[in-house]
C-alpha cells in the first residue's frame, strides 16, 4: 500500500523549478525589489512629511518623478517616533513613502527647511526604469528568449520528447505501426475494381500468412512489390487493405518523411525504420511516394552527386538488400513516376514486383460506382451503367469525386434523393467546370461560337475513327466559351487513321469559324494546342511521318540536356508536323463545304437551345454512317445476355470488354 501511495505522487521535474523561480521573481518585484533588503516602509500624508522634516527626523529624500512620490528615510534615533517600534523591526533604513502634488513646491519646502537647520541630509531622484530587478530581467530577456526558441526546436525535432535530449531522436524513423484490430478497417472487399493488382497483393499477404507453403518447395518469399500507376487509381487504397488483412505489423510512411533539414538524418530515419521492423518480423513496411527519395541518381557529379537525397537512397538500397533470405520483411511502395526511379532500386531482390495499377474500364468503373455509391441516397432512375459509359478515363479517385457532387447539386436543389440528372450534371461540372450563364457575350460571339461547336459535331458524325458525340453545348464552363462531350474508345493500341480522324475533328471548330464567317478567332487556342502535341507525338515518337518513318526520339534521361536529333531533323519534324495538320484542316474545310445546310441548322439549333444531344444531330443528318467498335460489342453482349438471361434487362448487357458505350436516344431525351 505504501509503495502504491509513493507511485501517486508526482514526478518531479525541471517544471517545478521554473515555476519557483518565477513565482519568486513576482513576489520580489511586486514587494518592490526592497524585501530583500529587509526595511520597512509605510505609507503617509503630505502633511505629516512635513512636520516629521520639520522636527528633523529626515536623513534624506528620494523623488520619484514618474510616481509623483517620495521617500523620506528616517534617522535611526527618530525610527520609535515615526513607527512606535525599534530598529528591530524595522530595519536600519527605513522610510516613509509620500505622495505629493507640485515637486517645485517639494524642492521649495526642502530648500527653506535647509536653510532653517530643520533638513540636514540630501535630496536625489530615482527613475521606476532604474529599478535593478526591472533592468535585470530586460537584460536576460534576449537570453531567455534564444534559450526558451532552442527548447521549443528541441522538442519539435525530437518529435515531442522534453529537453534537450530531444536532438537525438531526430534520426529516429518516422514511421507510423499498425497492428491487427488497430486504427486500418479497409479490407480487400473496400477495393473495386483492379482484379490483376489485388491478386498480387493478396499473394504477398499469403506470404506472411504461410510462408511454409512456399518456403519447403525452395522458393523465396519476394522482397518488395512496387505499386505503379496514375494518381487516384487506388494505389494507397490497396496498402490500406493489406494492412487490413494481413494481421502482421504494418509500417506505413511517405517518402517525405526521410527528408529533414539536417545531413544523415534520412540515411538514419531508414537504418531505424529496418531495425524496427526486423524486431517486428513478419512485417510489411509501406513507403507511399517512393520517388520522393528513389530518383535516379546524376552520372555527373556536378549535378550533386553526394546529395542528401542520394545519400538516403544508397541507404534504402543497402537495407532492402541487406536483410536475410526469408526474414518476414516485405516492403511495398507505390508511385506514379516509375520511370524516374533509380534502376538499382527496381532490380530483382529488392523490389522484385512491378504491379501495375491502370485506370479502370468500363466493369471496373462500374465496381468503383458500387462502393462509392454505398453511402448515397440515390433515386431509382439511376443507372451504374450510364454512369460508367460516361466517365471515361476517370480513376477511382475521380468517381468519388463524381458521387460527391451528384449529393451536393442534389442538396443544393433541396432535393431527397440523387437523381441521374445530378450525375450527369457532376459530370459536367468536373469535365468542363461551373457553367457560367451570366457571361456577357455578344450576339456575334454566341453565333461564333456555336458555329465553331457545331463544326466539331458535324465533322466527327461524318468520321469514321472519331469519337461518338454526347452532346454539344455552347454555355460557358471554367475558362471554356463552348464545349463538345465524347465517348471516348478505350483502345489499347491506336492507328495512325484513328488519330488523324480524331485531329480532323479537333479542327473542325476553326474551319468552321473561317468557312462561315470569313476570320478565325482566338476561340480555337486549345484545340490548336491539342492538334499541335498530337502531331509532334505521332512524328518524333510513334514513327507514323512519310520522311522520317520508324523512329521514335523519344527520352527519359532527365539529365540530357540535348535534343536526341540533329537541327536539320528538328526542321524535318517542323514541316513534316505542318503538312500533316494543314492536310486535315483542308479535309475538315471539305467536309463542312459538303454538309454545310446541316452544319447550319446545328448552328441554329445550338444558338436556340444551348445544349442539343446526339438525337438531335442525327435527326439532322441522319443516322451516324460509321458504327463504333463499342457499338458493336454492346450489340452482341446484348444479344448474348439475352439468350443467358432473359429476367436481365438489356441496359445490364454491357458488362463486356468493351471500354465505353454510346448512350441511347432513352438517354438522350432524358438528359434533355
Amino acid at each position: 500500500m505504501e509503495q502504491d501511495k509513493n507511485n501517486k505522487m508526482p514526478k518531479f521535474s525541471m517544471s517545478w523549478i521554473y515555476a519557483i523561480v518565477i513565482i519568486g521573481l513576482l513576489a520580489v518585484y511586486m514587494m518592490g525589489g526592497d524585501a530583500i533588503g529587509g526595511s520597512a516602509s509605510r505609507e503617509s500624508t503630505y502633511y505629516d512629511f512635513k512636520a516629521f522634516v520639520n522636527k528633523g527626523y529626515a536623513s534624506k529624500v528620494v523623488i520619484n518623478k514618474d510616481e509623483s512620490t517620495l521617500k523620506m528615510y528616517v534617522k535611526p534615533e527618530h525610527i520609535r517616533d515615526v513607527f512606535h517600534t525599534g530598529t528591530d523591526q524595522t530595519g536600519k533604513e527605513p522610510y516613509v513613502v509620500v505622495e505629493f502634488g507640485s515637486i517645485d513646491k517639494v524642492e521649495t519646502f526642502l530648500e527653506d527647511e535647509t536653510k532653517a537647520g530643520k533638513f540636514t541630509g540630501e535630496l536625489s531622484y530615482e527613475n521606476t526604469k532604474n529599478n535593478p530587478l526591472i533592468n535585470l530581467l530586460i537584460t536576460m530577456a534576449p537570453i531567455i528568449i534564444i534559450v526558451a526558441l532552442w527548447l521549443f526546436l528541441m522538442r519539435r525535432m525530437g518529435g515531442g520528447s522534453g529537453g534537450a535530449g530531444g536532438v537525438f531522436n531526430v534520426g529516429k524513423s518516422k514511421a507510423k505501426m499498425y497492428e491487427k484490430g488497430g486504427e486500418i478497417n479497409v479490407t480487400f472487399k473496400d477495393v473495386a475494381g483492379q482484379v490483376g493488382a489485388k491478386q498480387e497483393v493478396q499473394e504477398i499477404v499469403e506470404f506472411l500468412k504461410n510462408p511454409r507453403k512456399y518456403t519447403d518447395l525452395g522458393g523465396k518469399i519476394p522482397k518488395g512489390a512496387l505499386l505503379v500507376g496514375p494518381p487516384g487509381t487506388g494505389k494507397t487504397l490497396l496498402a490500406k487493405a493489406v494492412a487490413g488483412e494481413a494481421g502482421v505489423p504494418f509500417f506505413s510512411m511517405s517518402g517525405s518523411d526521410f527528408v529533414e533539414m539536417f545531413v544523415g538524418v534520412g540515411a538514419s530515419r531508414v537504418r531505424d525504420l529496418f531495425r524496427q521492423a526486423k524486431e517486428k518480423s513478419p512485417c510489411i513496411i509501406f513507403i507511399d511516394e517512393i520517388d520522393a527519395v528513389g530518383r535516379a541518381r546524376s552520372k555527373n557529379p556536378s549535378m550533386g552527386g553526394n546529395d542528401e537525397r542520394e545519400n538516403t537512397l544508397n541507404a534504402l538500397l543497402t537495407e532492402m538488400d541487406g536483410f536475410g533470405t526469408n526474414s518476414g520483411v516485405i516492403i511495398l511502395a507505390a508511385t506514379n513516376r516509375a520511370d524516374m526511379l533509380d534502376s538499382a532500386l527496381l532490380r530483382a531482390g529488392r523490389f522484385d514486383r512491378q504491379i501495375h495499377v491502370d485506370l479502370p474500364d468500363l466493369n471496373e468503373r462500374k465496381a468503383i460506382f458500387k462502393v462509392h455509391l454505398r453511402p448515397v441516397k440515390t433515386d431509382p432512375s439511376v443507372d451504374v451503367d450510364m454512369l460508367a459509359r460516361q466517365t471515361p478515363g476517370f480513376s477511382g479517385a475521380d468517381i468519388a469525386n463524381v458521387c460527391n457532387e451528384a449529393a451536393l447539386i442534389a442538396a443544393r436543389h433541396d432535393k431527397e434523393f440523387v437523381e441521374k440528372q445530378d450525375f450527369l450534371d457532376a459530370v459536367d461540372r468536373i469535365i468542363g467546370g461551373l457553367e457560367k450563364k451570366t457571361k456577357v457575350m455578344t450576339a456575334n460571339e454566341r453565333r461564333t461560337i456555336a458555329l465553331h461547336e457545331a463544326g466539331h459535331a458535324t465533322i466527327s458524325w461524318f468520321l469514321e475513327h472519331a469519337n461518338p458525340l454526347v452532346k454539344v453545348s455552347i454555355v460557358p464552363r471554367g475558362r471554356a466559351l463552348g464545349a463538345a462531350w465524347y465517348m471516348p474508345e478505350e483502345r489499347q493500341i491506336t492507328t495512325k487513321e484513328e488519330m488523324l480522324d480524331e485531329m480532323c475533328a479537333t479542327l473542325g471548330g476553326r474551319a468552321a469559324e473561317e468557312l462561315f464567317t470569313g476570320h478565325i478567332s482566338t476561340g480555337a487556342m486549345n484545340d490548336l494546342e491539342r492538334v499541335t502535341k498530337s502531331a509532334y507525338g505521332m512524328i518524333a515518337y510513334a514513327g507514323m511521318s512519310e520522311r522520317l518513318p520508324n523512329i521514335c526520339y523519344y527520352n527519359n534521361n532527365e539529365y540530357n540536356f540535348q535534343k536526341p536529333y540533329s537541327e536539320t531533323t528538328a526542321k524535318v519534324m517542323d514541316d513534316e508536323v505542318l503538312k500533316m495538320i494543314n492536310e486535315q484542316y483542308d479535309r475538315a474545310k471539305a467536309l463542312l463545304t459538303e454538309h454545310k445546310e446541316g452544319h447550319n441548322r446545328l448552328a441554329e439549333l445550338l444558338l436556340e437551345r444551348e445544349v442539343i444531344f446526339a438525337e438531335d444531330v442525327e435527326h439532322i443528318f441522319g443516322k451516324r454512317p460509321w458504327v463504333s467498335r463499342s457499338q458493336e460489342i454492346m450489340e452482341e453482349e446484348e444479344g448474348t445476355a439475352e439468350e443467358e438471361n432473359s429476367d436481365s434487362e438489356p441496359v445490364a448487357a454491357t458488362e463486356g470488354n468493351s471500354s465505353e458505350n454510346v448512350p441511347s436516344s432513352e438517354t438522350s431525351k432524358a438528359e434533355e
